[in-house]
């Protein structure tokens, strides 16, 4: 079943990673401006497949690496996400108070129930991309945790503003924030991404995603999926900070040899 898969993702790679994410922010960004009719505007279930086909290539490359053990940490860790995600719409923590404003796919006391299909992938994605950069640079293999950990916090300062701008969500108080997000937000990240950057790191460690990742071309398609969808948003709102860290994340992929320019 795995070999299929794989198959199917190394067929349509350019789709996936390039295709869908920039017909997506089209879509995304005509829904804000009430261009598109209401049947089809931010229609949840069109945003709910649309990020679990731009999520496969990460999927397939981590299915291989899940066992008894560390399947059940991914369960903790999915149970974690929805916990922190109903604290914070409930109690204003750890990210500050906000609310959603359109649904991502079906929704349950206010919480997306598609919120690990969102988030968990971001973390590996940070997580992947530091194994690289510390393998690349001849790095302290001590410092992944802790890289991984900026990367997350880099990939939310590209994610949220976008959303923020397309009103997927929106946050309350008037204090200081970074293209309308507050910085609590990321202070909120902080945590979250700690925590959940130390339980993949446990779950996996670098030598078995090395490994993985010399056998499996694709497995960081769907950053470039992000980097892609999110860039081209914030872009267009003329969030140019945002924008630009969506630049360097690609220029990155280059550097570490992921992605080839020939």
């Amino acid at each position: 079943m795995i070999i299929k898969l794989e198959s199917i993702v190394r067929r349509n790679r350019f789709n996936l990673a390039i295709v869908m994410p920039t017909i997506g922010a089209i879509l995304l960004i005509a829904s804000s401006e009430s261009m598109l009719p209401n049947l089809v505007s931010f229609n949840p279930y069109i945003i709910l497949i649309g990020t679990a086909l731009m999520r496969l290539p990460l999927i397939v490359m981590i299915i291989p690496l899940i066992n008894k053990k560390n399947g059940i940490l991914l369960i903790l860790l999915t149970i974690y996400v929805y916990v922190i995600e109903f604290v914070g719409i409930t109690q204003g923590w750890p990210y500050g108070e906000f609310v959603y404003l359109i649904e991502l796919g079906p929704m349950v006391s206010g919480v997306p129930m598609g919120l690990p299909l969102f988030f968990i992938p971001l973390i590996f994605n940070g997580y992947l991309l530091s194994v690289l950069i510390v393998k690349k640079a001849m790095l302290d293999w001590k410092l992944v945790v802790p890289i991984s950990i900026l990367l997350v916090i880099i990939i939310d300062l590209i994610l949220d503003p976008a959303a923020v701008k397309l009103g997927f969500w929106s946050y309350g108080g008037n204090g200081s924030s970074f293209y309308g997000v507050p910085y609590s937000n990321y202070k909120g990240w902080l945590l979250s991404g700690a925590v959940s950057v130390s339980a993949i790191h446990v779950m996996y460690g670098k030598d078995a995603v090395l490994k993985r990742l010399e056998n499996c071309e694709f497995g960081l398609d769907d950053l470039i999926s992000f980097i892609m969808l999110w860039g081209i948003i914030n872009l267009y709102y003329s969030n140019w900070i945002p924008g630009i860290m969506a630049g360097g994340m690609f220029i990155i992929l280059i550097g570490i040899g992921w992605v080839k320019l020939q």
